[in-house]
């Protein structure tokens, strides 16, 4: 043993399983799609379960507060410490969009900025005009949502989350909406109500990000709207079960298209998966290519022009993405008085993928509603799976050093 390098010792630092961090960013705590459309509809309740008034702010006056932190906390996916120490001037317009300005308390991240709808920013705009009518409170100016103070005692500083989870949310969701029903039913055909005790200001930030991986953003570029530390966390929006896959694979598989336009469906959800390899814009069965993995293209991923191309429904976003980008693509090249026969190319493709587009627009308009949205559905999910399988973060790369 003598002769061994000393590069074959056993070394620590590669033998122990990291510790795993506890993690709140837990996806199954989300509140659904549904449930937030009911306590949309119920918005004007909140914060009416108290008659509380101080420094000349009526009970009203607090309660279009909470309105507001419950807006912000709907839409931004921001913890909430981090709503409810906003500061009265956290909204910047950069390149003219709104951008949130917030303190990421947990990881010690401050000045932390978040790109935000116009309608999230609108409803920030208008509390701000109300805190200019109201009486100022001197310990409080500098925030966005002052803090209510208790009886007898001077306010200071902000709303807590304390306060506004514990107390005010709560009552809204337990006691204030009379109805909060789930989306399954029950033996006879009613809805069943939802388990009110799942509804945490949390959720909303699983929501959000929900949200977004069901849209197909990136990982990394979702990993950082919710300012994760770890790609690992941001990755568990994208996790797909196998069943859900193959449930998904099965509404859409038939559906497929040629690059006629010509119906071509798989059989079973089997021949989807080993027949083709998913390809930027639809799936591909020529079989060198499957074979490697889809990284073996002859015709450089011009796939409108194959007949081994196979494009469903799950590929429709990438595909309208691909038609803006090559029309973007034919206007630089006339701009550049390029060769016809370079624009010649990009005009066909645009008409090929085109069609493709087009047919399965029509495919998808002549399904009934039900089946309709069972299809939109399978298609988030193939695409959430894709997205996961597709992206290697450079982060996860562990590398040893030459020591």
């Amino acid at each position: 043993m003598d002769h061994v390098p000393g590069g074959f010792a056993l070394n620590p630092r590669f033998h122990t399983i990291a510790a795993v961090e506890a993690s709140e960013d837990d996806i199954g705590r989300a509140v659904p799609k549904h449930v937030i459309a009911q306590l949309d509809a119920c918005i004007a309740m909140l914060g009416t379960s108290t008659s509380y008034e101080s420094g000349g702010w009526s009970s009203a006056d607090f309660a279009r507060m909470y309105q507001v932190v419950y807006t912000v906390l709907r839409d931004t996916g921001r913890r909430p410490g981090e709503v409810t120490s906003l500061r009265r001037e956290c909204l910047e317009r950069i390149d003219g969009k709104p951008t949130l300005l917030y303190d990421n308390h947990k990881r010690r991240r401050h000045g932390r900025r978040l790109p935000v709808s116009e309608s999230t920013a609108q409803a920030i705009q208008a509390w701000q005009k109300e805190l200019d009518r109201l009486p100022a409170v001197p310990a409080c100016g500098q925030w966005l949502f002052p803090s209510p103070g208790q009886r007898n005692r001077p306010r200071r500083g902000h709303l807590t989350t304390a306060q506004f989870c514990n107390r005010i949310f709560r009552d809204w969701v337990d006691e204030l909406i009379p109805d909060l029903v789930d989306d399954r039913l029950d033996d006879s055909g009613e809805p069943l109500a939802h388990d009110r005790t799942q509804i945490v200001p949390y959720g909303f930030r699983h929501a959000y990000a929900q949200r977004h991986a069901d849209a197909g953003t990136r990982p990394d570029v979702l990993r950082e709207l919710m300012d994760h530390r770890s790609l690992d966390v941001t990755m568990g929006y994208y996790k797909v079960s196998l069943t859900r896959k193959q449930e998904a694979v099965r509404t859409v598989a038939r559906l497929a298209v040629d690059r006629h336009g010509a119906p071509h469906g798989f059989e079973d959800a089997l021949a989807y998966e080993v027949e083709s390899v998913g390809v930027p814009y639809g799936g591909c069965t020529e079989p060198s290519n499957v074979k490697a993995g889809g990284g073996h293209c002859r015709i450089r991923f011009q796939c409108a022009g194959c007949d081994f191309y196979r494009p469903d429904p799950s590929y429709l976003p990438a595909l309208e993405q691909q038609i803006a980008d090559l029309r973007a693509d034919k206007e630089a090249a006339l701009a550049m008085e390029a060769a016809d026969w370079v624009v010649r190319n990009l005009d066909d493709q645009i008409r090929a993928y085109s069609k493709s587009a087009d047919e399965m627009r029509r495919k998808l308009d002549a399904l009934p509603v039900e089946e309709r949205a069972a299809v939109e559905s399978a298609s988030r999910e193939l695409r959430k799976a894709r997205s996961a399988a597709a992206f290697v973060p450079l982060q996860a790369l562990t590398t040893r050093s030459s020591e």
